[in-house]
């Protein structure tokens, strides 16, 4: 297993910003960037804890605190959480390796990895990302997880991680707003649970 996030190896210098800027124009021209943010919104009660793994920016974590929950957010990326910590003041941003998360404290109900974030984490990692999400969520709770699947982490490959660390598949949709999955989707949008 490499220990470097594919983000930095498979990125070009520049990135980080880039990305960042990216989202601050969508927001600024009135892009509609909370589709995630609703789907996770939906699937807990009113002032949950949600882990929001591979956090960027911010702008999934940030809709969710504002929407009442207590966001924790991290990423390995210190720009992007710099940037969280500017544009998104109010929940807690942290720099941080989803595959050796310890975050210590209450267990969350809930945890999200939009963005594509399985697909930037270390070669080879993917598993143990899985496993410290599942570390972080109580039994009984959801972790949702989307990305392209057109790379070599496919749906196969996130099924038998999935598989090996316990977390059961609840759905699976083609898009964050619940668009069927076909085999030939390019992306996919994983409801696991917990086991109780």
């Amino acid at each position: 297993m490499t220990s470097t996030p594919r983000w930095f190896t498979d990125t070009k210098d520049g990135h980080s910003q880039w990305y960042i800027e990216r989202f601050r124009t969508m927001e600024r021209e009135g892009a509609d960037l909370g589709g995630e943010a609703r789907l996770v919104d939906a699937l807990v009660p009113p002032g949950s804890r949600i882990l929001d793994a591979g956090c960027g920016p911010g702008r999934v974590g940030a809709r969710l605190h504002a929407a009442g929950h207590d966001v924790v957010g991290v990423d390995v990326d210190p720009a992007l959480i710099a940037a969280a910590e500017e544009d998104h003041p109010g929940p807690a941003w942290t720099v941080g390796d989803l595959a050796t998360l310890d975050l210590g404290g209450e267990p969350f109900d809930l945890a999200v990895c939009a963005g594509n974030v399985m697909v930037f984490v270390a070669p080879g990692s993917e598993r143990a990302v899985l496993e410290r999400l599942r570390a972080h969520v109580r039994p009984g709770g959801r972790i949702v997880l989307g990305f392209r699947t057109d790379n070599p982490y496919g749906v196969a490959a996130l099924d038998a991680d999935l598989a090996a660390v316990g977390l059961l598949v609840e759905q699976r949709f083609a898009t964050w707003d619940l668009v069927p999955y076909e085999p030939s989707s390019d992306f996919a949008v994983t409801l696991l649970r917990v086991p109780e």
